[in-house]
């Protein structure tokens, strides 16, 4: 593979620039004709598939059902949660007319769905017998993003699932709030090999017309966090305004509870950031679209049919036993060109068949995260692959949540803070007020936010790292996406 088409920028050198070559050589976007749109394109849909697959069979398995909602939302719709409109009325794309007729009321372009959810949940429940609904979304939204757009990260369209729940209680509302939590966890580190921070957001971070919202945060290799993703409660917030009410078994009227939670494919994002190399993507087994790709290599013409064969085989054995495999069997391109094609692409496991190999019974792995090469046998080879894969998985993740632990540097005055950021960035963890004040006064000056607050409240070290008065809280700052 030529320079050209290859990775041409060091991962090291320019962060920027390598993803961006990445996302688009590696063909999981492209480039939309509007400013912040982009185009995904089949291999990266795959990869937004699969994390489908994990959350959606999790969702299904308690209980959740998925349903579709409109992409128009009126404008009043907006207005009932005063909070909520505040907070996304910058971000959003208006729809004034229909054809050559103005429109009465302007319909806003789905920024999030909770008022037009709402809506319809107020109509839907009655009695304590309606509850819990527990509907999930997989949509797109718009969000006006004209400046600093990236794919992936920060696009004015995005694809995501949102999830609307309705509650008796606020106890329940809070289980909900945690199992989807959980299973976002669960996606993100078991799956993508993503190590993450869970905990609560601020006062001043946390969704427009939450209750509180929780959190994962990751950190990326250049030092800034990214929000993977968050699970809201919503309280009465939403219930009261739009009269979302029923009738308990004490035969009271009560309004009811709701949360909503939500993942993006800024999860891609972070996977390509963190697990990728100068080569290209490197892409975890348990979320890879293609497991294992074989590639046959015969020099001459007489040996095609034997080792396109055995390839043959392998796939048909490999596909039985639950693996995803592919065998590229183009003449157009040589052995080698293959090889840099499949590791820029990121699959995890490269399966080598030449004429020595039909000979003596035996194939060639290469694995993508260490290129560590073996030669097996072909009675053990589906054991060996297995083995491969979860040795894959487990690397990924041992490797990332080093890094993590690595990133996290604990301070106890401002100078050290500072001086923190400055250098390699990551989490600065530190004690705070719980004062928005001085959380906004330590986010003007030195760009960092609070990422998240411990699930559990960690013991406190010092005083306040903004203002020097007595702490309330640890909490984990750092610049972000």
């Amino acid at each position: 593979m030529s320079k050209e088409i290859g990775i041409t920028t060091k991962k090291a050198a320019d962060l920027s620039e390598w993803y961006t070559q990445v996302v688009t050589k590696a063909e999981l976007a492209d480039y939309g004709a509007v400013k912040g749109f982009i185009i995904l394109r089949p291999y990266g849909y795959s990869i937004w598939e699969r994390i489908q697959q994990h959350l959606d069979r999790r969702l299904k398995e308690t209980g959740h059902s998925n349903a579709y909602f409109p992409l128009l939302v009126p404008e009043s719709y907006l207005k009932k949660e005063a909070t909520h409109f505040e907070g996304f009325t910058p971000e959003v794309f208006w729809v004034t007319q229909s054809g050559e007729n103005v429109l009465s009321e302007r319909l806003a372009v789905r920024p999030t769905s909770e008022t037009i959810v709402n809506d319809a949940y107020s109509k839907w429940v009655r009695s304590w017998r309606d509850l819990p609904i527990l509907i999930n979304l997989w949509n797109s939204v718009l969000r006006s993003e004209i400046t600093a757009t990236r794919p992936f990260i920060r696009t004015s369209e995005f694809l995501w699932q949102e999830g609307h729940t309705v509650h008796a209680t606020k106890e329940d509302t809070d289980k909900e709030v945690m199992l989807i939590l959980e299973f976002y966890r669960q996606i993100i580190e078991d799956e993508m090999a993503i190590p993450v921070l869970l905990g609560y957001k601020s006062e001043k971070e946390k969704f427009r017309g939450a209750l509180y919202t929780t959190t994962l945060e990751a950190i990326m290799p250049d030092g800034k966090a990214i929000q993977m993703g968050t699970s809201h409660n919503l309280g009465q917030n939403f219930s009261k305004p739009f009269e979302i009410k029923y009738l308990g078994k004490d035969e009271q009227v009560h309004y009811a509870w709701t949360a909503s939670w939500g993942v993006s494919w800024r999860l891609i994002s972070a996977m390509i950031m963190l697990h990728g190399d100068d080569k290209g993507l490197v892409i975890p087994p348990q979320i890879a679209p293609i497991q294992v790709v074989l590639v046959p290599i015969y020099f001459k013409a007489e040996q095609s049919e034997a080792i396109t064969e055995k390839a043959r085989t392998i796939a048909e054995t490999l596909k039985k036993e639950g693996v995803a495999v592919h065998a590229d069997f183009r003449d157009q391109y040589t052995p080698g060109w293959k090889f840099n094609e499949w590791e820029m692409k990121g699959v995890p496991l490269r399966l080598e068949i030449g004429p020595r190999d039909v000979q003596n019974q035996q194939s060639v792995l290469v694995r993508r995260d260490n290129s560590q090469k073996s030669v097996v046998k072909d009675n053990d080879l589906v054991k060996e692959v297995k083995k491969c894969l979860s040795e894959i998985q487990s690397n990924l993740f041992a490797k990332a949540k080093t890094s993590l632990e690595a990133a996290i540097t604990t301070v106890t005055s401002y100078e050290e803070f500072k001086k923190a950021l400055e250098g390699r960035g990551g989490f600065i963890r530190a004690c705070w007020c719980g004062s928005t004040a001085c959380e906004e006064t330590i986010q003007n000056d030195t760009g960092a936010t609070i990422r998240t607050l411990p699930l559990k409240d960690e013991e406190l070290f010092s005083k306040c790292v903004g203002c020097d008065r007595a702490a309330t809280k640890v909490a984990y700052f750092a610049r972000s996406y």
